[in-house]
């Protein structure tokens, strides 16, 4: 009888291994691949620390949330760093087997989405129908309250002049900024010492916010060294559709009232 693998055995290493199948003999597309579930199971990693400090939140403990956050960031940072790997692939290697891929996109990955959700940015629109159904966690996730309105709803209970239209708005609907929740964190951040825990838990969302914004311009720099202005896969328009969504920046408020400080 073989012996058994004690590191094999419970973390499925064989499993795991066995997973990538690609369709070419070329190696880069093997590469792909691996990278690609790399980067899926990272977001997982990200998604549990952010559900991870939602939960805290909902608790007010706000320096809890703030550990959970800065985990996430370190998560973040090796997310970012899989785009270097990725961006060593010269475009002819790409090219060898990107008809291979079909349809398929990135931005079918049910778990980037739900990070996406999760956080608060909800554009619904990009999920396909069918993965409503098959993945649930999409759908259940519209329904609850994301990181960014727990994040409001603690300020609120600490006594700080959130805005009650705000902690108490349909959550299933799409966040749309508010100028009083400007206010409130101009007021956090000219007095950080009386407003100590908001403040910390201000800076971490906002480091979450900018490496999630680091992760997309790099997404974007590696397409266009690898694309140029070809369309990209899954129906987007390559470099022109991520240039739109680098745009977008989650806790909107965070960014905007340091105009008004």
């Amino acid at each position: 009888m073989t012996a058994g693998n004690p590191y094999v055995d419970y973390a499925r290493m064989d499993a795991l291994h066995a997973l990538p199948a690609p369709a070419t003999e070329s190696p880069f597309e093997l590469q792909f691949i691996l990278l690609s579930q790399v980067k899926e199971l990272l977001f997982r990693m990200v998604h549990l620390e952010v559900d991870q400090a939602r939960a805290r939140l909902r608790e007010d403990r706000p320096e809890a949330a703030c550990r959970a956050l800065s985990r996430a960031v370190r998560h973040q940072r090796t997310l970012i760093g899989c785009w270097e790997s990725m961006n060593a692939m010269p475009v002819d290697e790409f090219l060898a087997f990107r008809d291979e891929l079909g349809e398929a996109s990135g931005t079918q990955s049910y778990m980037y989405r739900l990070l996406e959700f999760t956080l608060g940015n909800r554009g619904a629109a990009m999920v396909r129908h069918s993965d409503f159904t098959r993945f649930p966690q999409l759908r259940a996730e519209l329904e609850r309250p994301s990181l960014y309105d727990e994040v409001l709803r603690h300020l609120y209970r600490t006594g700080l002049p959130t805005p009650e239209h705000v902690v108490t708005r349909d959550v299933t609907v799409p966040y749309e900024p508010d100028k009083g929740v400007e206010d409130v964190w101009a007021t956090v951040y000219r007095n950080p010492d009386k407003y100590r825990p908001a403040y910390d838990l201000a800076e971490q969302l906002l480091e979450v916010a900018y490496q999630f914004s680091r992760w997309r311009a790099t997404h974007l720099l590696v397409v266009e060294r690898m694309l140029g202005g070809k369309r990209g896969s899954g129906g987007t328009d390559g470099a022109s559709w991520l240039r739109k969504i680098n745009e977008h920046r989650f806790f909107a408020e965070l960014w905007t009232m340091r105009s008004a400080l």
